[in-house]
């Protein structure tokens, strides 16, 4: 049983994809840790050796990884949000951000906000 960051990895996967459970690592990030360290990437979680695991968690604690980053990004749209920028309005309205239409997409951030709190900011 391999536990990281009060995870525990499914043992049939293999170690890249199980990795990417964890808030913070994707796939791209989670074959540099494993590349870094020396260990094969297709190999099987319950086939990792104890100074694997051991080099696996002591790496992850220089990253900024879960509640930390979560914060971080939080702070960073309340930042947004404080200064006024066209994201921050886009992001107190619950509407895309990242220059996505809403004329024909976002369909489900409409419905739930209603058309009459939508419409006023968009003439603006």
């Amino acid at each position: 049983m391999f536990r990281i960051q009060w995870y525990v990895l499914p043992e049939n996967k293999n170690i890249w994809i199980a990795l990417t459970m964890i808030y913070g690592i994707g796939r791209p990030r989670s074959q540099e840790i494993l590349g870094e360290l020396w260990i094969d990437k297709f190999s099987k979680v319950k086939d990792i050796t104890e100074e694997q695991q051991k080099a696996i968690s002591d790496y992850f604690k220089e990253l900024v990884l879960e509640n930390d980053l979560k914060r971080e990004v939080n702070w960073n749209i309340k930042r947004l949000k404080e200064i006024k920028s066209y994201r921050g309005m886009r992001h107190n309205l619950w509407l895309p951000v990242r220059w996505q239409l809403t004329r024909k997409n976002a369909r489900t951030a409409k419905k739930l906000l209603g058309r009459a709190r939508v419409r006023p900011v968009l003439k603006k």
